[in-house]
């Protein structure tokens, strides 16, 4: 996006503050007090400037230096801008999740994406939340799009791995493998490796769910195996399934572009255990960019000055990545 009213090669980056009694603005600060994080970026927090400033004051940070706007078309190169969403004194708990400091998560993700819809931004990085305000800043985010069929992809500074199913108790994981599910997913996720990632004709691994899906593919292994070879008929690059000491213990993963697993641990377990730069995902197949770092608020960290940015960081250059792949198609 160029806005006429301040010329920019930057990616304008809008941010949510997720929970503030969390480690958000905490990663934040630490993330952009690398001044490098400017040449590439334009970040526009919608939060708190006050809140701001307590953590900032409280870490003892000189960097970042910030500059409040009341419009993100105003937002300026090289300094960390806030747009305060309110400007009423907010009480800050750190440690303890608040009825005020979830009602500012609902409304700052509303703000920023107000401005991603209108093109003030170019694509949106969510801040840590607790579990319930993160499914409902999620639930208004895919209400906008109700014909898409969001799948979260997950990436370390190595490994992309995408998610049939997403954070939920195994049977009801199970519930909704069938063929058309699992083609529907694989056709997704070929596309956004395209799209997203610049990858011409991407190689995709797809995991099993029994202990032994490689070799004696059975129930729901076997509708996996069947809608393998229906996305393969039509120029899909999909192999497996493949179980999971079969991809990770042996390295085989690093021959494909992406791996699709069943279900949640499935994916998380080896995505950190072999991450050496932190962890991130955003939602591939909606017309919109939202990314975010792999982990929760930390309400246990809170305020302690030992949170560390690295997933924060890898969400900001995610998004900003599918933002550069996007704009040069």
């Amino acid at each position: 996006m160029q806005d006429k009213t301040t010329p920019t090669a930057l990616f304008r980056l809008g941010l949510t503050q997720g929970d503030f009694n969390g480690i958000s603005y905490e990663i934040m600060l630490k993330t952009f007090s690398d001044a490098r994080m400017f040449d590439s970026l334009l970040p526009v927090l919608y939060g708190q400037s006050k809140v701001f400033s307590y953590y900032k004051k409280n870490f003892g940070m000189e960097l970042p230096n910030y500059s409040l706007t009341r419009d993100a078309r105003q937002a300026g190169d090289k300094k960390f801008n806030i747009i305060n969403i309110v400007e009423n004194e907010l009480k800050i708990e750190p440690g303890k999740p608040s009825e005020s400091s979830a009602e500012m998560s609902v409304l700052s993700m509303k703000r920023a994406f107000d401005d991603l819809q209108n093109n003030l931004v170019d694509g949106i990085v969510m801040a840590p939340d607790s579990p319930l305000m993160a499914k409902s800043n999620l639930d208004y985010l895919f209400s906008h799009y109700p014909d898409a069929a969001p799948l979260r992809v997950m990436v370390n500074d190595t490994m992309r791995i995408a998610l049939a199913t997403d954070d939920m108790p195994l049977g009801e994981a199970l519930e909704q493998i069938n063929i058309r599910f699992i083609v529907w997913k694989l056709f997704s996720l070929s596309e956004a490796l395209k799209k997203d990632f610049g990858i011409n004709g991407p190689k995709i691994a797809v995991m099993g769910i029994n202990p032994h899906s490689g070799t004696e593919p059975v129930g729901d292994d076997d509708k996996i195996v069947k809608a393998i070879g229906d996305v393969q008929r039509k120029g899909v690059f999909a192999f497996g399934p493949f179980t999971s000491s079969q991809l990770f213990v042996s390295g085989l993963w690093a021959k494909y572009d992406a791996v699709l697993a069943m279900y949640y641990d499935q994916a998380v377990l080896p995505l950190r255990y072999l991450a050496t730069g932190g962890c991130a995902s955003y939602w591939a197949g909606l017309p919109v960019v939202c990314a975010e770092p792999l982990h929760g608020p930390c309400f246990e960290l809170a305020n302690m000055n030992k949170a560390m940015p690295e997933s924060y960081r890898r969400a900001a250059f995610l998004a900003a990545d599918i933002i550069r792949h996007r704009k040069e198609q």
